[in-house]
């Protein structure tokens, strides 16, 4: 009895003792045991987990695990009014390129106003910025071939007058010889054909019949030459002031008519998009100056040479503006549509965020309480709306407004 008794002592004493170096092991080596803890569950995650979740399939029970490998908020009923929610759907993506050129005036729809004589201007009808129509008198000049010209008409049309009278003098005379008569006749002839190629060659400046007949009444010659706008359009260079010596083809023009309906835009396309495009291509164009405008155009031309330098080639295109609203110089960002539209899973342009690491996300729900964050890989983008090419399904319900308001609970939780 009294062994029994002493061996209950030495067991509760051996208890007590072994209570106590238990204690004093995890005093001392608590900050080495959560180390050693920490070394043995990475090694358990190498070999059978992946994120929180065993090889089998069923999420493993580690502290790591509590905290979810999904980042995901629960929002409560006030918080749901501050965004929206809807499915994922489908929308038409056309296959786009983006770049950037310059705009410019349309050259082949420029003129330079030269006269078709030399001469010195004598008076300036509109300046520079005017409006044009086609034929409208731009300038005159004092033209020393002009001036021989009508000199020659008013010559020829006295001599066909002295040839005339005399002509109607012998054909009254009596027993006149026949001779003589013809030899007027002849000279009748003569002068009148010499009077119609004088007539005609003043009409080759521009002067009118009726003023022709004035020159050889009054006899009088009329040395201004008045030169015409070949189109319509606006005066875009002016250098004819008074006493200007002008000719053919030697600049500077006097006058550079263009039609401004229409602009040209300038844009070096990366040499692997080229096989894409093709004249006639519709295009969209937007510049700085009217951010909510959108000018439509054209591919007018594709120049046959690359730059070795950068691989680019330059593409023109021809701009509708009918309101003279582009200005030469200008930067435009321009969209061309390579081809027609692609169907694909879509989702609210709103309902994407790009998070701080450079990833796109968006929040998925089930219950429309809980939400969790998905990883995507986006596409497209057309009307406000994102080719989602994975991360989501159809049908699945998606925050479609608010969705950076979710993203920011993660870091900074909102109150009510």
């Amino acid at each position: 009895m009294r062994d029994s008794i002493h061996m209950s002592k030495k067991r509760v004493l051996l208890c007590l003792i072994g209570v106590i170096a238990v204690g004093l092991a995890v005093v001392l080596l608590s900050a080495r045991g959560r180390e050693i803890a920490q070394r043995t569950l990475s090694r358990l995650l190498d070999a059978g987990t992946i994120h929180g979740q065993a090889a089998d399939g069923k999420v493993a029970q580690t502290p790591d695990n509590a905290k979810s490998a999904v980042p995901s908020v629960d929002l409560s009923s006030g918080q749901l009014n501050a965004i929206k929610i809807g499915a994922v759907g489908t929308s038409q993506f056309p296959v786009e390129n983006a770049a950037v050129g310059n705009i410019s005036f349309a050259d082949e729809l420029s003129v330079q106003v030269y006269p078709d004589y030399q001469g010195t201007i004598i008076q300036s009808f509109v300046g520079l910025g005017a409006q044009v129509e086609k034929d409208q008198p731009l300038y005159t000049i004092k033209s020393p071939d002009l001036i021989q010209a009508e000199s020659t008409l008013i010559g020829a049309a006295a001599q066909y007058d002295l040839t005339r009278k005399e002509l109607q003098r012998v054909t009254g005379l009596p027993g006149v010889a026949q001779r003589e008569l013809e030899q007027a006749t002849s000279d009748e002839q003569t002068a009148d054909g010499a009077l119609k190629a004088a007539i005609d060659a003043v009409l080759v400046f521009g002067k009118t019949r009726a003023e022709v007949d004035q020159m050889i009444a009054s006899r009088k010659i009329d040395p201004a030459l008045v030169v015409h706008s070949p189109i319509a359009g606006r005066i875009t260079t002016y250098n004819a002031p008074p006493g200007l010596l002008v000719q053919p083809g030697n600049p500077p023009p006097p006058y550079t008519v263009s039609n401004l309906t229409i602009k040209w835009m300038l844009a070096d396309i990366v040499e692997s998009d080229i096989a894409l495009l093709h004249l006639d291509q519709p295009l969209q164009v937007k510049v700085m100056a009217y951010p909510n405008r959108v000018f439509k155009g054209k591919i007018s031309k594709i120049y046959p040479s690359v730059d070795p330098n950068t691989h680019r080639e330059t593409v023109r295109s021809e701009i509708e503006d009918p309101k003279d609203e582009l200005r030469p110089g200008m930067l435009a960002n321009f969209v061309i549509r390579l081809s027609g539209p692609i169907a694909g899973i879509s989702i609210p342009a709103n309902g994407v965020v790009r998070e701080p690491d450079g990833t796109f996300t968006a929040w998925v729900t089930s219950d429309r309480h809980h939400f969790e964050q998905r990883v995507l890989k986006i596409g497209l983008r057309s009307n406000d709306r994102v080719q989602i090419l994975d991360g989501l399904k159809r049908g699945e319900l998606v925050v479609t407004d608010g969705a950076v308001f979710l993203s920011s609970m993660l870091t900074a939780p909102p109150t009510e």
